[in-house]
């Protein structure tokens, strides 16, 4: 953001999704504040419809077009961490650029788990960590994209010694040289162990075809796991959950990630109900115990991601009758 994020007075504003990853929120304030604005006024946080859990790609295109001339830059994630949703990042990255705005995106939840083509998008620019989807474990390298348009520019940046080029890095001069592109925003060199566990898990990404291949079984596994929860009892359709009166009583559960497959990548966010009630928490550890190892969001969703590299349609019905048998002892 220190490279791109240049407010003027008139063209100041960051366009991203509420609810952001925290971290996300924290960098966005803090950039804002490091300029003298007003986070207040200068982060044009997008909410959902009343009624409803993720953003509609209409209203975030109106809201381009209504604010574009103020926006400085877009900062979404690819695919939300919440929610599930996968943005239509090329749509929204075109209209963005059309009306003047830096568009970058947080891909930390889409890298490994949804196909992507930054360049062809032409995406000015994009972070990730490697520890989700790509498997290097805590405290592995994260990754950057840079769109070769901005080679020549040379945007701003903090300069470090991994980030010159290594043909003059070891001279010690004391200008900084940097690598063409996104090495160039190279801070230190990386550890070796983290490369190491970075390594191990694209070896296996390139042995299962990468992308495509990958996806295609991500969608046989996630669908699938979607209808087997669609068949319990226990479940309430997401457009009747603030209509009916299964939140102020029986427990239950919907799903806020997008129906349409092309709007979500492997992970599916159950919303439990009644919401505040504290039910989620009692039944992520009964699923613990059943040795169904999913993600808990407070104060309500738990997050269920069936990984296409190693997760299989029979792990996909266990996790469904477990979920069942958790509410059966539940509510008995």
């Amino acid at each position: 953001m220190d490279s791109f994020y240049k407010p003027t007075p008139s063209r100041y504003k960051i366009l991203c999704e509420a609810r952001a990853f925290p971290s996300d929120q924290y960098a966005f304030a803090s950039q804002v504040r490091a300029h003298g604005l007003d986070p207040r006024n200068a982060i044009l946080e997008m909410v959902p419809r009343e009624g409803e859990f993720t953003l509609r790609q209409e209203d975030i295109l109106d809201t381009l077009k209504r604010e574009g001339s103020s926006i400085a830059i877009v900062l979404f994630s690819g695919v939300q961490y919440y929610t599930g949703q996968w943005f239509p990042m090329e749509i929204i990255t075109q209209r963005a650029q059309a009306l003047g705005c830096v568009c970058g995106w947080d891909l930390a939840h889409a890298v490994g788990n949804v196909p992507l083509s930054l360049h062809n998008w032409g995406v000015d620019f994009a972070v990730w960590c490697t520890y989700k989807y790509l498997n290097s474990g805590p405290g592995g390298i994260a990754g950057l994209f840079m769109h070769e348009k901005w080679n020549e520019r040379e945007p701003p940046r903090h300069a470090g010694w991994w980030g010159n080029e290594p043909a003059t890095r070891f001279e010690m001069r004391p200008t900084f040289s940097p690598i063409v592109g996104a090495q160039g925003f190279q801070q230190s060199n990386p550890s070796v162990l983290s490369v190491a566990s970075l390594l191990g898990s694209l070896q296996t990404f390139k042995e299962a075809g990468m992308m495509i291949p990958i996806r295609e079984r991500s969608l046989q596994l996630t669908g699938t796991l979607e209808q087997l929860l669609k068949q319990s009892k226990y479940f309430v359709a997401a457009s009747e959950v603030h209509t009916t009166q299964n939140g102020a009583g029986s427990p239950g559960f919907t799903i806020i990630t997008p129906e349409d497959p092309e709007s979500r990548g492997a992970q599916l966010s159950l919303l439990f109900l009644p919401e505040g009630s504290g039910v989620m928490e009692k039944i992520n550890d009964a699923l613990t115990s059943y040795g169904i190892i999913a993600d808990e969001r407070r104060p309500d969703v738990i997050r269920l991601a069936p990984a296409p590299l190693y997760n299989t349609l029979q792990d996909c019905e266990v996790a469904a009758s477990c979920l069942e048998k958790v509410f059966e002892e539940l509510c008995n």
